[in-house]
């Protein structure tokens, strides 16, 4: 259900713990969550949000930071659940907001984080936590739980104040063979369940898929049964970040006797840090550059470059476009090694019939199980909840289907109705005596980054984006003398978008011609009445005669 149209929130009531999201309810991305608590905020995560093909233009996609960019000196620190970019990603641009907040996570989490913020030149005060391990955070104390998912270092929260108890998921599974042997610590979600847990966000994502998810362990003779078909090279397509199965395919490369390269800007840095941190293990020689790929024969090379999603800039999409000096063939084979994220099908399915044309062969999920999700099935959270045991349910990270499955996997394990609240960015909740309950709603929408610019891009521009890309665009320039009633230059017409544009430009300056004189006959002197007249003309005419809704641009001048 919607918030959107309730009232601004009143000040929280003395001992109640306020929740409500920047980002990351109904949607896959820009995870930010603020805790407050006798008015001091704790956020728990920063991420971005990956724009859409209507979303033409856009970089990256923020959170609304608008609700708390006068209260940023309340701000006691941001904790960090994992490593991935809808996590970590707008943390540099909250920090040119206030450079000092303090940035708690795990190592590999944070490893990644300092790259970015060395790009931006930001040193904010920063501190590496373990498992298990407790920090007071003003009114709010934190604890760092394990918890297994597709990159290493993981973390539930505990957050425990004064109103209560909250036990952050964060994004989890619960595979019992994973790759590090970093389980889920289900004995602390179970040790936290039997003190009483007020308040539990979860992972929604994988709700609506039954039973438990496959293990890690299992893509194994998968891959195994690729390399060994493969004729050629092996390009696999994965996210920047995903370090467990990016050593999936470095144990497999070294079995069967290849070599591997990392391609794209990203990939070579987060691996490089992965492994200087011991958590890729790359075998002495291995490891080829990949300007030495041409000296190296097809049938010995690995190359691992992101692109999985099908991002336009990506290696793979340029490979793809034959846009890249790697290219492939009928002998090579490519893997897409990643789940898709909704919204990328389109996308994906361009960069996979580009490759296919090549004839190169495709491997992906939906034909293979070359990958696994990252998130817990419904098996997984039933079980979660018959752990914890939770007084009160806040289902996070996922689209509202997600979310709606998530509240009914609560329900159906006994947690009452009135209990399990649905909400969206924005929505203000309050945790008093033991129950959440919804108060007020703060505006919030998208942030849009294009290029150097931060939410300069609106929503009004982006349509007239869409607008142009889909519709066309025509110009129109006309001189007139108001006092003669006359047209003296013009109509001068451009037209962009519509195949052949002389069919176009002759029957248009007839209808500019007519709407103009009758204007004129009519009294009208109004330059920007007269553009008007010109626009519904055109618009008119454009809309009857070729089904089209183009961007117009009249200009008409005074002579």
């Amino acid at each position: 259900m919607s918030h959107a149209k309730l009232p601004a929130p009143s000040a929280p009531p003395e001992g109640a713990l306020r929740i409500f999201a920047l980002g990351g309810l109904g949607e896959i991305g820009r995870n930010m969550t603020v805790f407050e608590f006798d008015g001091r905020l704790l956020i728990v995560d920063c991420g971005v949000l990956f724009p859409e093909e209507n979303q033409p233009g856009v970089d990256l996609i923020l959170p609304d930071f608008g609700p708390i960019l006068d209260r940023l000196d309340d701000i006691e620190a941001v904790v960090l659940t994992h490593g991935h970019e809808d996590h970590i990603g707008a943390l540099p641009y909250l920090l040119r907001e206030r450079g000092d907040i303090h940035v708690l996570g795990s190592q590999l989490t944070l490893a990644f984080v300092g790259n970015k913020l060395r790009e931006h030149r930001l040193s904010p005060e920063v501190q590496e936590v373990e498992d298990r391990e407790k920090v007071q955070l003003g009114p709010f104390e934190v604890e760092f739980l394990a918890v297994n998912h597709s990159i290493p270092d993981a973390m539930a929260l505990a957050i425990r104040t004064p109103a209560g108890v909250v036990l952050h998921t964060g994004d989890f599974k619960m595979d019992q063979l994973p790759l590090d042997g970093r389980i889920t610590d289900l004995n602390s979600f179970a040790r936290l369940g039997d003190a009483g847990v007020d308040l539990l966000l979860v992972d929604s994502t994988n709700a609506e898929v039954p039973g438990f998810v496959p293990s890690e362990a299992d893509i194994v003779p998968v891959l195994d049964a690729v390399f060994l078909r493969a004729e050629g090279r092996i390009i696999v397509a994965s996210f920047a970040s995903h370090v467990h199965r990016i050593q999936q395919i470095i144990d497999m490369a070294e079995l069967h006797g290849r070599k591997v390269a990392f391609v794209g800007r990203s990939m070579v840095r987060n691996m490089g840090t992965a492994r200087d941190l011991g958590y890729l293990r790359i075998p002495g020689g291995m490891l080829v550059a990949a300007d030495d790929l041409p000296s190296l024969p097809d049938d010995e090379a690995v190359l691992i470059c992101p692109g999985s999603q099908g991002e336009p800039m990506a290696v793979l999409s340029r490979i793809a476009n034959r846009d890249h000096p790697i290219s492939v063939g009928p002998a090579d084979t490519v893997i897409l090694a990643s789940s898709l994220i909704p919204g990328n099908e389109n996308a994906v399915n361009r960069v996979i019939n580009g490759l296919a044309r090549l004839g190169a062969h495709v491997v992906h999920k939906a034909n293979a199980l070359v990958h696994v999700s990252g998130h817990a099935a419904a098996g997984e959270l039933r079980y979660v909840y018959n752990v914890v045991k939770p007084r009160n349910v806040l289902p996070v990270h996922g689209e509202w289907r997600h979310m709606v499955a998530n509240a009914e996997i609560a329900r159906s394990v006994g947690v009452p109705a009135d209990r399990v609240v649905l909400a969206e960015d924005g929505t203000v909740m309050d945790l008093v005596d033991g129950k959440l309950s919804v108060v007020g709603y703060l505006p919030v929408g998208f942030v849009y980054v294009d290029g150097a610019g931060i939410g300069d891009v609106t929503e009004t521009s982006l349509k007239d984006r869409r607008v142009l890309g889909e519709e066309g665009f025509i110009s129109v320039f006309v001189a007139v003398d108001v006092v003669d009633e006359r047209i003296v230059a013009g109509p001068e017409i451009h037209a962009r978008g519509f195949g052949a544009e002389e069919d176009l430009v002759g029957p248009l300056r007839d209808e500019v011609e007519r709407a103009l004189k009758a204007a004129l006959a009519d009294g009208l002197d109004d330059t920007h009445e007269l553009q008007q007249r010109i626009r519904r003309a055109v618009g008119k005419w454009v809309n009857t005669t070729h089904r089209r809704r183009p961007m117009i641009v009249p200009v008409v001048v005074e002579a």
